[in-house]
């Protein structure tokens, strides 16, 4: 039985469907892009693979990342595997969720309420960002245990925070990355288990695109879309003018998904809003120069992968960059204070300019520099990150999971490392 003939189930009927015996889980995307979906979808796969006595449910709330995750999922897919799509259905709730979605993510919040009946049906549900804790904090949930897959391995305050202690488990990519949950967010040791990235282990046989057949060094610039951290609002187009104006480098302009998805951008974890404004045709002509807003592409480390030096601020995916170490640039656009600070450990793995005039000259650095000085830079703050072992993350992720809810995987599949608890 293929996956597409298994459907798109209603949340009434799996929670009325419920199995006798064996634990229920979930594992729940709610964002408004794709983006989340790559780093746990690859573990309910193993899971549902593993022929664990389980109810294996991957849970939506909007149309495009149903349609991600059905593309995403092989055609072979376990049968125990079922896909809900969730939605708001009080008429007040989508009333709010209309009114302010377009500014602030309302809905994210507001699909909680309107699906109380279908998460209290859960052992487990596994999420991969922090709005999933109103389960608990406002509707009392306790019952139901929460497993934080986190987004990304990146040095961000806001990763390490307390609410990060109010998990049942939390699933990370590496030794560091535990250090600082025990350290900053106050989270029990034997809450935390190291599992490496399944990221790695979805997108590990795609082929990048090729986009540019000149021979020039290809360069990624990656902003985030947080007002308070971004390069993007301060000197975000000077960037893509200076390689407008050059004739030595390629560019692929792809920021993380999230900067151009509104009107105006909100941060979190300190409460500003910024318009990230629109892409001038100089840019999208530029031949030369290659721009993403937020296609498929921004996701699967296709760009990470083919780069050959990465240009950024803030944003994790310098760590999947990473992985095959090269030259780096760091834009600090508010003049931060950053040696010594873990919350910009990354940008030791390259120049830091302050200013775009000296972007040529980093660049210059950042290469010339590169074996010598900043690549072993780069293999310790990667090994720090990600724990890879020769069993896939997802399966030991999997593996986790099952030990959260009281169960083992079948003893076909190969042990996990537990460096944690």
């Amino acid at each position: 039985m293929s996956y597409r003939e298994i459907g798109i189930h209603r949340a009434a009927d799996i929670r009325l469907a419920r199995r006798l015996g064996g634990m229920r889980v979930c594992f729940l995307f709610n964002h408004d892009q794709i983006h989340q979906i790559a780093h746990s979808l690859p573990t309910a796969l193993a899971l549902a693979e593993s022929g664990i006595d389980a109810e294996i449910i991957v849970a939506t709330t909007n149309a495009l990342l149903t349609q991600e995750v059905q593309r995403l999922i092989p055609r072979a897919a376990a049968p125990n595997l079922k896909l809900v799509q969730l939605s708001v259905t009080n008429k007040l709730t989508r009333a709010l969720s209309d009114t302010l979605d377009w500014i602030i993510p309302a809905r994210k919040i507001l699909v909680y309420r309107d699906n109380l009946d279908f998460f209290r049906s859960l052992d487990v549900l596994v999420v991969a960002e922090k709005t999933s804790l109103v389960l608990k904090s406002r509707y009392g949930l306790d019952r139901l245990k929460i497993v934080h897959t986190r987004h990304g391995a990146g040095d961000r305050a806001i990763g390490f925070d307390r609410a990060s202690a109010s998990f049942d488990h939390v699933l990370v990519s590496g030794p560091k990355i535990a250090e600082r949950l025990i350290e900053d967010a106050g989270v029990s040791p034997d809450r935390i288990s190291i599992v490496g990235y399944p990221k790695f282990d979805l997108h590990e046989d795609e082929t990048p695109p090729v986009l540019f057949g000149n021979g020039k060094p290809t360069v990624l610039y990656n902003p985030h879309p947080s007002p308070h951290l971004s390069s993007w609002y301060d000197c975000g187009r000077e960037v893509l003018d200076w390689f407008a104006d050059q004739d030595d480098y390629n560019l692929i302009f792809a920021p993380h998904i999230m900067l151009f998805q509104r009107k105006f951008v909100a941060s979190v974890d300190k409460w500003r809003f910024a318009m990230p404004g629109r892409i001038d045709n100089r840019y999208l002509r530029a031949p030369n120069i290659h721009v993403d807003l937020g296609s498929r592409a921004s996701t699967t480390m296709a760009y990470t992968t083919m780069a050959d030096i990465y240009i950024g601020d803030v944003s994790s995916q310098v760590y999947e960059f990473l992985r095959y170490p090269r030259p780096c640039v760091f834009i600090n656009a508010f003049g931060v204070e950053f040696e010594g600070d873990p919350n910009y450990a990354h940008w030791t793995a390259g120049p830091v300019i302050e200013d775009v005039a000296h972007l040529d000259a980093a660049l210059h650095t950042a290469i010339t520099r590169h074996e010598s000085y900043y690549r072993p830079i780069q293999e310790k703050l990667f090994a720090e990150r990600f724990s890879l072992t020769d069993e896939p993350s997802s399966r030991r992720a999997a593996r986790a999971i099952a030990h959260v809810g009281g169960m083992e995987l079948p003893s076909d599949i190969n042990s996990s490392q537990r460096l944690v608890g």
